[in-house]
């Protein structure tokens, strides 16, 4: 049995642990089909023997290369540790600094069996979400972190220790890059030969920067943003769609209860609605039910629609899993409809993982779970093409219950982006290259708090204690009812007020599995101030150990996604990645105790920048004046760019803050000509 001392003294190899190969019991990620060249199989098998000393290599690479064969990657399943993985209080863990303590906490949780998808792949959510590429990657970084001073920075190269390099104590301790190939090479075919042959990582959101995360098969710390986001987005649905603030009786179907979808079915009870989530994989909807997520399951179409039409007629609150694929459910909804004239639901959406629509994130119609598992392994190409064949029916469902008083939108799981490749009606007339007939949930629900500077903020109590997350909670809740006293414009006042009644909530639904971490949508003054009151409580000993800041990258300026969070901004810069590249620069030399920057993420490779932070408070003045920093910046350059890109709503805020932050100065955007001058002007 592994110790957590034995974990940071290198890789075990004399003697080598024994090779357990994969774990019953637990979820596996899909068999890849890379396409590799024999040249290119070869290469994956060295880079993969590098980690290891020549007497060792002639033992591990049949090993190495069976596992190549067998799943199209080399994990290196003889190194996962054996011993119970999980975030321990940070004082048990040998390191030279509370900042390396800390990270190997965060790194810890998110490859704990009740946080990740698919553990022994180093998966944390998403199908791909890796936190590193193979065991041996884990291994050398706890041995670096447990070495590391503060005048050393480690650096990470896409799940690669490259190793300890000299620093400074106000320089950032690890610095990560995640997936970063050149443009041109940044294809989901060439993503597939560059992770199988170890030299590139696809990361999700969270799994690369280490933050407390989504876990697929539990609730915890990271199903908080899950949840609050659902809880939010539905709502706020009810409210723009369907023009009602009482949901009861309103009926919200979607897809998929494993990692980031797993949320709906809760968010769906506590907002007052029924909930119906198809989900095809039988141990992920069990699992819902077991935990209390899912009040109901059923493997009948028949059962589920005449349950839907029951709950309905009552106004109960109701969340339903149906084992089956949801567009035999979008379907079967059509028939209703054009049989009995019945329009059953009124509000959905599609948390499929679309992002990875061919390798496991999204399962044809045509093919049961297993079989389909099959086929993608054995004929991937068949695969593909059942795969869209399946979403151009999805579609065509939906547009046809859209004719009706029904509202759908996109989850930003690139749903209507992999649709529209595979060719189904999602087009909009005279839209730009990121709209389509049904809108981003950004776009229509979320956009307008991003411009205001509110986003997810988090946080994470390293002790391990729940009594420092309580302390935590109403640390942050009195901040917020100390800003609205003091006055707040009227629109911030509400988001506060919505954000004190979820953590006074979130307790009550026993939401934390993993480490003790807690979320709310916060702008930056509020970050700031809630910062500063953790600190003073850290340095008067009423947290006991270091707090940890971070936040989703589904944030104001984390993320340059165009079909997602800068889905909303229409000056023609929504593909451009600045600002995701400056968020990450600027929250290194403001304090950041950690900073990763992203190729991929929520809506796929190649598809989306990411900026990501961890900042570690441990009480002292040069945390507090680190948070003040960083905080104000991670916020301000995301609400500026939405500025210059025409929001009103982000030129209002950012006029707000720099009345606010001394050394702030803005160039504000002039009103632009209206249409009529810009016509006259390119008149041939």
């Amino acid at each position: 049995m592994s110790s957590l001392q034995a974990l940071c003294c290198g890789l075990p190899l004399r003697p080598l642990p024994e090779n357990r190969g994969r774990w019953p019991g637990v979820p596996h990620a899909p068999v890849r089909t890379p396409g590799l060249s024999p040249a290119e199989e070869q290469l994956a098998l060295r880079n993969a023997l590098r980690y290891f000393p020549p007497d060792i290599q002639e033992l591990l690479a049949p090993e190495f290369a069976q596992e190549l064969r067998l799943y199209g990657h080399i994990y290196m399943y003889r190194f996962c540790p054996d011993m119970e993985m999980r975030a321990y209080p940070v004082e048990q863990y040998p390191c030279r600094t509370r900042a390396a303590a800390a990270i190997m906490h965060m790194v810890m949780n998110n490859l704990d069996p009740a946080v990740a998808q698919f553990p022994q792949e180093l998966v944390t959510y998403g199908g791909n979400g890796q936190v590193f590429s193979n065991w041996a990657q884990f291994w050398l970084t706890m041995t670096y972190l447990a070495q590391m001073t503060e005048e050393q920075t480690l650096v990470m190269y896409s799940g690669h220790p490259l190793g300890l390099f000299p620093s400074s104590p106000g320089a950032p301790r690890l610095v990560i890059s995640n997936g970063m190939v050149i443009p041109n090479y940044s294809s989901r075919m060439e993503y597939e030969k560059l992770f199988a042959m170890g030299v590139t990582m696809g990361v999700l959101m969270c799994s690369g920067v280490y933050r407390s995360s989504q876990p697929s098969q539990e609730g915890g710390g990271g199903a908080q943003p899950l949840l609050l986001c659902a809880q939010l987005t539905v709502l706020n649905a009810g409210r723009r769609y369907l023009g009602v603030q009482d949901l009861a009786g309103k009926v919200f179907v979607s897809s998929g209860l494993g990692g980031m979808s797993g949320a709906q079915a809760k968010a769906a009870v506590i907002v007052g609605c029924i909930g119906v989530v198809a989900e095809v994989d039988r141990a992920a909807l069990m699992k819902r039910h077991e935990q209390g997520w899912l009040m109901e399951v059923t493997d009948s179409l028949d059962g589920c629609i005449e349950r839907l039409r029951e709950a309905r007629r009552r106004k109960e609150v109701l969340s339903l899993g149906y084992h089956g694929n949801v567009v035999d459910l979008w379907e079967r909804l059509v028939y209703e409809l054009d049989t009995t004239g019945e329009l059953l639901v009124d509000l959905g959406s599609d948390q499929t993982s679309c992002h990875n629509p061919f390798n496991g994130g999204y399962y044809p119609v045509q093919l049961g779970f297993a079989e389909a598992q099959s086929l993608m392994a054995s004929d991937p190409a068949a695969f593909k093409c059942l795969v869209q064949e399946s979403l151009r029916r999805h579609v065509s469902a939906i547009n046809r219950l859209a004719k009706e008083n029904f509202f759908f939108w996109d989850y930003g799981n690139a749903f209507l982006l992999e649709a529209q490749r595979a060719g189904a009606d999602v087009g909009k007339a005279g839209a730009d290259k990121t709209e389509f007939r049904y809108p981003s949930y950004v776009q229509h629900i979320m956009g307008d708090i991003f411009s205001q500077g509110f986003g997810p903020f988090r946080w994470v109590c390293t002790s391990g204690d729940p009594q420092d997350l309580a302390v935590t909670d109403q640390l942050a809740t009195s901040v917020l009812e100390e800003a609205i006293a003091d006055g707040v414009d009227p629109a911030v006042k509400l988001q506060y007020m919505d954000n004190i009644r979820w953590v006074r909530e979130a307790a009550k639904h026993r939401l934390v599995v993993g480490s003790q971490a807690r979320i709310l949508y916060s702008d930056q003054k509020g970050r700031v101030a809630i910062a500063v009151a953790f600190n003073q409580a850290i340095a008067r000993g009423e947290i006991k150990a270091p707090v940890v800041l971070s936040r989703d990258h589904h944030d104001v300026s984390g993320t340059d996604s165009p079909f997602r969070e800068t889905s909303n901004i229409h000056d023609g810069s929504a593909f451009c990645a600045d600002m995701a590249v400056q968020n990450f620069v600027g929250d290194a030399f403001r304090g950041a105790t950690w900073v990763a920057l992203h190729n991929g993420g929520g809506v796929g490779w190649g598809e989306v920048i990411n900026g990501g932070f961890g900042l570690v408070l441990d009480g002292t003045l040069e945390a507090e004046q680190k948070a003040k920093m960083v905080l104000s910046w991670d916020v301000s350059n995301g609400v500026a760019r939405r500025c210059w890109s025409g929001n009103r709503k982000a030129h209002e805020t950012i006029c707000r803050t720099m009345e606010e932050i001394r050394g702030l100065v803005v160039t504000l955007p002039h009103e632009v000509a209206d249409e009529r001058v810009l016509q006259q002007a390119l008149r041939p």
